[in-house]
Protein backbone atom coordinates (compact mmCIF):
# COMPACT_ATOMS: atom_id res chain seq x y z
CA UNK A 1 0.00 0.00 0.00
CA UNK A 2 3.11 2.42 -0.19
CA UNK A 3 2.32 5.56 -2.00
CA UNK A 4 -1.18 5.09 -1.95
CA UNK A 5 -2.16 8.18 -0.21
CA UNK A 6 -0.04 10.08 -3.14
CA UNK A 7 -2.49 11.71 -4.80
CA UNK A 8 -4.53 12.68 -1.15
CA UNK A 9 -1.89 14.15 0.43
CA UNK A 10 -0.92 16.91 -1.77
CA UNK A 11 -5.06 18.13 -1.69
CA UNK A 12 -5.11 17.47 2.14
CA UNK A 13 -2.11 19.56 3.21
CA UNK A 14 -3.25 22.85 1.30
CA UNK A 15 -6.49 22.32 3.07
CA UNK A 16 -8.82 21.91 -0.21
CA UNK A 17 -12.02 20.53 -0.02
CA UNK A 18 -12.03 17.39 -2.19
CA UNK A 19 -14.32 13.80 -2.05
CA UNK A 20 -13.96 11.01 -3.81
CA UNK A 21 -16.47 9.10 -6.02
CA UNK A 22 -16.48 5.50 -8.19
CA UNK A 23 -16.38 6.49 -11.60
CA UNK A 24 -16.12 3.09 -13.07
CA UNK A 25 -14.81 -0.62 -12.47
CA UNK A 26 -11.49 -2.63 -13.51
CA UNK A 27 -11.37 -5.98 -13.04
CA UNK A 28 -14.47 -6.54 -11.03
CA UNK A 29 -12.92 -3.26 -8.58
CA UNK A 30 -14.00 -0.06 -8.19
CA UNK A 31 -11.78 2.72 -9.39
CA UNK A 32 -12.49 6.47 -7.59
CA UNK A 33 -12.47 10.27 -8.60
CA UNK A 34 -10.93 12.63 -6.98
CA UNK A 35 -12.37 16.25 -7.37
CA UNK A 36 -10.90 19.27 -5.51
CA UNK A 37 -12.83 22.27 -5.41
CA UNK A 38 -11.48 25.81 -4.71
CA UNK A 39 -11.08 26.71 -1.07
CA UNK A 40 -14.23 27.32 0.70
CA UNK A 41 -16.02 25.95 -2.31
CA UNK A 42 -17.01 22.20 -0.53
CA UNK A 43 -20.69 22.70 -1.39
CA UNK A 44 -19.92 23.15 -5.58
CA UNK A 45 -17.95 20.03 -5.46
CA UNK A 46 -20.80 18.06 -3.56
CA UNK A 47 -22.93 19.63 -6.01
CA UNK A 48 -21.11 18.41 -9.06
CA UNK A 49 -20.76 14.79 -7.46
CA UNK A 50 -24.91 14.32 -6.40
CA UNK A 51 -25.03 15.10 -10.87
CA UNK A 52 -22.51 12.43 -11.56
CA UNK A 53 -23.82 10.05 -9.61
CA UNK A 54 -27.56 10.79 -10.59
CA UNK A 55 -26.27 10.69 -14.35
CA UNK A 56 -24.38 7.29 -13.46
CA UNK A 57 -25.33 3.88 -12.00
CA UNK A 58 -21.62 2.97 -10.57
CA UNK A 59 -23.03 3.69 -6.64
CA UNK A 60 -25.97 0.63 -7.45
CA UNK A 61 -23.74 -1.57 -8.52
CA UNK A 62 -22.66 -4.85 -5.81
CA UNK A 63 -19.61 -6.17 -5.72
CA UNK A 64 -19.08 -10.30 -6.10
CA UNK A 65 -17.09 -10.34 -3.04
CA UNK A 66 -16.86 -14.46 -3.04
Amino acid sequence: MYLSDIFTVPVNLTGLPSLNITCGFSEGLPIGMQMIGKAFCESDIIEIAKIYESDTNYQKKVLELF
